[in-house]
């Protein structure tokens, strides 16, 4: 893991007030590393204000959002230095970027580093591509800042840990210091039992009806490396957004045998499609995210892409053709 940089503690250190952002839609390690970071600069005697454009779709972040200022003005700007958790780029902090831009910023994230934009900004930057959450790199900037957890910060940051680690279904054998620590969180009053009913307890019968349908849906290429579900536009409206369940259609399909990759195809907008890859092992997903525009890590990402969901399906297709090195023959229409 690595150090915090002085760069960064200067930063916070010689700051007075300060605006918390994260990337749009936010998920519980966004949520909890704001949240968190938050409670740590009011500690030392800092105005720390969490922002986010949403919107909070997730049930286990809805309650959140009480805590989050939502809309811009100039003087909230006023003196305030920014900090942006989860993510690398300002752009995507969603309707918030225009008004961001221009603050003196930092960046603790997790993701590929978008160097360009890190390079631009000029400010410091806290990035640890091998970090399981970015509520673990908080933990360490409270160690270099000399803090003890307080139980609310503990219950924050395991959030942010668990949901990243899939509740620690993603470790293997390098991750011995995800679980010290999970532990240490244990320690300062988190409940494991707690953080679990946040995250996949609170669901509605109808989203259990969503999922049964997608899973139907749900078609097999490649040989079984690939399978490949869609969320239709009208479904969505009818469930809303709360009726989505993400992990849960991951974990469900990564058990296939043979399985290697996923792609979650969803009609957002009659013109606009959003898509979630997870993978195992070696298939690199961020690679195939990228070239859509989006991003993420190499076993879980994903992208935004205007068309429709049998345009994006052939694209995806013909770009999974190059990670299996097949020869297209399940691709429709070859």
């Amino acid at each position: 893991m690595n150090d915090v940089p002085s760069e960064l503690l200067d930063f916070i250190r010689t700051g007075s007030k300060f605006l918390i952002a994260g990337h749009k839609e936010e998920d519980g390690d966004c949520v909890g590393s704001q949240l968190a970071l938050c409670s740590v600069l009011k500690r030392l005697g800092k105005e720390a204000i969490p922002c986010s454009a949403g919107p909070f779709k997730r049930t286990e972040v809805k309650p959140y959002e009480k805590y989050f200022c939502t809309t811009m003005d100039e003087k909230l700007r006023e003196g305030a230095r920014l900090i942006i958790t989860d993510c690398n780029e300002i752009e995507r902090t969603g309707d918030l970027a225009p008004f961001l831009k221009g603050l003196p910023a930092a960046f603790i994230d997790h993701h590929k580093a978008g160097q360009d934009e890190l390079l631009k900004n000029s400010g410091p930057f806290y990035i640890c591509e091998s970090a399981p959450s970015v509520t673990l790199l908080i933990l360490h900037l409270m160690d270099a800042l000399g803090l003890q957890l307080s139980v609310e910060e503990a219950e924050y940051l395991l959030f942010g840990l668990c949901t990243d680690t899939g509740f620690f279904r993603h470790g293997d054998t390098a991750s011995c210091e995800t679980f010290e620590a999970a532990a240490r969180l244990v320690c300062a009053g988190a409940s494991p039992r707690r953080t679990y009913q946040t995250i996949y307890g609170g669901k509605s019968l109808g989203s259990r009806h969503f999922l049964g349908s997608i899973l139907s849906r749900t078609e097999s290429f490649f040989a079984g490396k690939l399978l490949v579900t869609t969320e239709e536009y009208d479904e969505i409206q009818l469930y809303g957004a709360e009726g989505r369940d993400s992990d849960a259609l991951y974990q469900l399909l990564q058990a296939v045998d043979g399985v290697e990759a996923i792609a979650v195809i969803r009609q957002e907008k009659p013109d606009t499609c959003t898509v979630g890859f997870r993978s195992r092992e070696d298939a690199d997903v961020a690679a195939v995210a990228a070239y859509l525009g989006g991003g993420g890590h190499k076993n879980a990402a994903g992208a935004s892409v205007s068309g429709t969901i049998p345009q994006l399906k052939t694209k995806i297709l013909e770009l999974f053709a190059d990670i299996f090195q097949d020869k297209q023959s399940d691709i429709p229409g070859k």
